[in-house]
């Protein structure tokens, strides 16, 4: 359902803003763009009643497809893989790739820690 619900919403998002483009502001042909005037498009009464119903029906039906996903969203529970882990199951250590040589450490009673050197003087 709620797939349904934000397929609406962007369709009549996409409606709403084309609708909203092709009305004609007040000193402005914005309806004209596409090829001539509005009220030869709409007929003789213009586009300025149909197109401001039409406006009006597509921003209620946004308005409720917008309440009624954000209702779903603060209604979803949220889960994620920490809270369905199992705690009978013990972490394995990771496989070396097969074919790889096996990386071992000396002893740390081994490793010496190098000595520094001194710096020879500049030469003039």
């Amino acid at each position: 359902m709620i797939l349904a619900v934000t397929i609406l919403h962007v369709i009549v998002s996409i409606g709403l803003i084309l609708v909203v483009l092709l009305q004609t502001g007040k000193g402005a042909e914005m309806g004209a763009v596409f090829g001539g005037s509005s009220s030869t498009i709409f007929g003789s009464s213009g586009a300025g009643n149909f197109l401001t119903r039409l406006t009006t029906g597509m921003a209620i039906v946004f308005m409720i497809t917008s309440l009624t996903l954000g209702y779903f969203s603060g209604r979803h529970s949220s889960t994620s893989v920490f809270d369905t882990r199992s705690e009978s199951a013990p972490a394995r250590p990771a496989q070396p790739a097969p074919g790889a040589a096996p990386q071992t450490l000396p002893p740390p009673s081994a490793q010496q820690t190098p000595t520094p050197q001194p710096t020879p003087a500049p030469q003039k």
